[in-house]
């Protein structure tokens, strides 16, 4: 199993902190009467310390291209579709379509379409539980829009949840995007919006699970380059 080099320095700092409280519970509970919660215990840590090391995987996947569809940026399961109003730079109704991601999906985040960076903002902000309403515009955030070669512009945002408190984004402004190629990791649960054009076909509802670079979440109209 790869792991991400996001986790690095969390599996050591808790592989330690596991290996520290163990040493404290064998000095503890070093008598015979101790032997079976002492066995437990160990079981205990070493659980949660797979955990930590599962959360930070980074699965191989294939690298899907299509140009008129929008692929998930992340696994998990969709919360939002509905028409919002874009306001912080594009200006226009845009259909958002959001996936919460739980504690134990893959945190990964990838870039659904392809094309040129074209606007990248980091927002700090709170720590509202992820499938808040609120969660899109005062959660800690990034907005990334790209735009593809056609015109046609795609938004998409990483949202800080309840307990995740590091957003990654690895994308810059002018930069080329490969569609479904890493564009960061977010840790611990959160959240993904992504806005396309309203006249864009829906391909997934409430409740359905995404698994990120490999689901087609909306199919896009085609429309004249500019």
């Amino acid at each position: 199993m790869k792991i991400n080099k996001e986790g690095y320095k969390i599996i050591v700092f808790s592989g330690l902190f596991c290996l520290l409280c163990w040493w404290l519970g064998h000095y503890l509970l070093s008598q015979e009467e101790g032997v079976g919660l002492m066995w437990f215990f160990t079981v205990l840590l070493l659980l949660f310390w797979f955990l930590i090391v599962a959360f930070f995987r980074e699965p191989r996947r294939v690298r899907i291209h299509d140009s008129d569809l929008v692929f998930s940026p992340c696994d998990g399961r969709v919360v939002v579709t509905e028409v919002v109003r874009e306001s912080e730079y594009l200006d226009e109704e845009m259909m958002q379509i959001s996936i919460f991601m739980s504690i134990t999906n893959v945190h990964m985040n990838w870039v659904p379409v392809g094309g040129t960076v074209e606007y990248f903002k980091y927002h700090p902000g709170r720590f509202l539980v992820a499938w808040h309403p609120k969660s899109s515009t005062e959660n800690e955030r990034t907005t990334t829009v790209v735009r593809m070669d056609d015109g046609r512009r795609v938004l998409f945002r990483q949202v800080a949840g309840l307990i995740a408190r590091r957003i990654v984004s690895y994308v810059k402004v002018g930069q080329r995007a490969e569609q479904n190629s890493v564009a960061g990791f977010i840790k611990f649960g959160s959240r993904v919006d992504v806005l396309v054009p309203r006249d864009s076909e829906l391909l997934v509802g409430l409740g359905d699970p995404v698994v990120g670079s490999q689901t087609p979440i909306a199919r896009l109209r085609k429309q004249r380059i500019r």
